[in-house]
């Protein structure tokens, strides 16, 4: 009687099918994301202390910046001596999980960590993001090595060292799991990697945070209006606005890149130049509030009234940095960059300064990167889900605006933005320029 019960019930079917794979498959990434959120979680707190040392070393020693042009020749020598396997920083992590050919060289995670101390430490304007990416992939990747894994399980490993290091480096778990599995293609979520990337983003984040307690910046918006269909309405220009801006920056960093890379030959040359060039323009503006991460300025932005060029200066220096191979991340700047563009709206829009400022933080982003849902999730995380009406609607105006642009030029479109567009599914984004 019992087991006519069991078998019209199929409860060995569903034990054999169901349960005991998900159970193998939850157990055995466990393992693996708990080590991969340990290694990226303890790399991106090691490369937070050293970006504040530098930063604060260099903010108290001006004449430093001075030497950026040397800075930027012994970057661009190291990457030319070492480095050439490794040289596209994201865009490589995404062209393996497109067509996985080597696994990546754990030398990108040392030579992309130096890289972007020296960029900070003379005066460069870079962010952090893509060395924590960057350090976090390197270092899941080698797993691929030791353990023989096939191409579909390298995917996820790949994925969950990316969801690590982003998580790690903002204190934001959730967006940096989902960021993980959104930016892979345009449009289109890799759920298969939905498990371990949420695992390893947590254990990173906490490891960072808890185990070495290394701090995160905090913003606070404080007054944020009720909804109304008026504050809702104002929302779409404002969105507008930060899809434009994230176009621009993308499109700047890639000119700057051909530019050098078409007439200057010889690779550390580029950023020597690039450095003289940015050397100059501190020296004649007299402030430093454009170069390195601008976290004071982003702070600055949620509570007093900043010039209203802010943003162009910093999508400038920050584009010129990176286009004449400084390393670094571009996420910083364009929180920066949003942050700063929805202070300058204030004037226009009747929304409190505040508000504007934290939907341009991750509006910006959201364009720029193409990840409409780890950016709202991530002004969840900052700001407060009190927020989450304003800034999930922030992001998909900017993310729709942005048209097909992203600082990542390897990005692949899997389902465009408009269906009038429909063309474009499967190029990348480089190919669209």
């Amino acid at each position: 009687m019992f087991n006519r019960i069991i078998n019209e019930l199929k409860l060995s079917n569903f034990f054999n099918v169901t349960f005991i794979p998900s159970l193998r498959f939850t157990l055995i990434w466990l393992i693996l994301a708990t080590i991969i959120g340990l290694l990226a979680g303890s790399a991106s707190a090691i490369f937070l202390v050293a970006l504040s040392f530098v930063t604060d070393l260099r903010e108290t020693n001006l004449w430093i910046i001075a030497l950026l042009p040397f800075g930027g020749f012994i970057i661009g020598w190291m990457y030319y001596r070492f480095g050439s396997s490794v040289v596209k920083g994201n865009n490589q992590l995404l062209e393996e999980f497109y067509n996985p050919l080597q696994v990546i060289p754990l030398r990108m995670a040392p030579l992309v960590f130096l890289g972007t101390v020296l960029t900070h430490l003379f005066g460069g304007s870079a962010g952090r993001e893509g060395t924590a990416v960057q350090m976090g992939a390197a270092l899941a990747d080698q797993f691929t090595k030791w353990l023989k894994f096939p191409n579909s399980d390298r995917k996820i490993v790949l994925t969950a060292g990316v969801a690590a290091g982003f998580a790690s480096v903002f204190g934001t778990p959730l967006a940096g799991a989902v960021f993980a599995i959104e930016w892979l293609i345009v449009g289109r979520i890799r759920y298969e990697a939905i498990l371990p990337s949420f695992l390893a983003a947590f254990i990173a984040h906490l490891t960072c945070s808890e185990l070495w307690m290394v701090p995160h910046t905090h913003f606070v918006i404080a007054d944020i209006p009720s909804l109304s269909l008026v504050n809702v309405l104002w929302i779409i220009p404002a969105g507008i606005c930060f899809g434009l801006a994230s176009r621009l920056f993308a499109k700047s960093i890639h000119l700057w890149s051909k530019i050098f890379s078409y007439s200057i030959h010889y690779p550390p040359l580029r950023p020597l130049i690039g450095g003289s060039m940015i050397a100059v323009f501190v020296y004649i503006v007299g402030t430093t509030k454009y170069i390195g991460l601008g976290v004071p300025t982003i702070v600055d932005a949620f509570s007093s009234d900043l010039p209203w060029y802010d943003f162009i200066v910093k999508i400038a220096t920050t584009s010129l940095t990176l286009g004449a191979g400084f390393k670094g991340g571009e996420v910083t700047p364009l929180f920066y960059t949003g942050a700063t563009l929805g202070n300058a709206l204030s004037s226009v829009i009747p929304l409190p300064i505040a508000l504007l400022a934290g939907m341009g933080f991750v509006g910006v982003f959201s364009g720029a990167t193409n990840t409409p849902l780890a950016c709202t999730l991530m002004g969840i995380e900052l700001f407060g889900a009190s927020s989450g009406t304003y800034i999930g609607l922030t992001c998909v105006v900017a993310y729709l605006f942005s048209g097909h642009t992203s600082i990542y030029a390897s990005q692949i479109i899997g389902s465009p933005k408009q269906q009038r567009e429909a063309k474009a599914k499967g190029k990348r984004i480089g190919n669209l320029h």
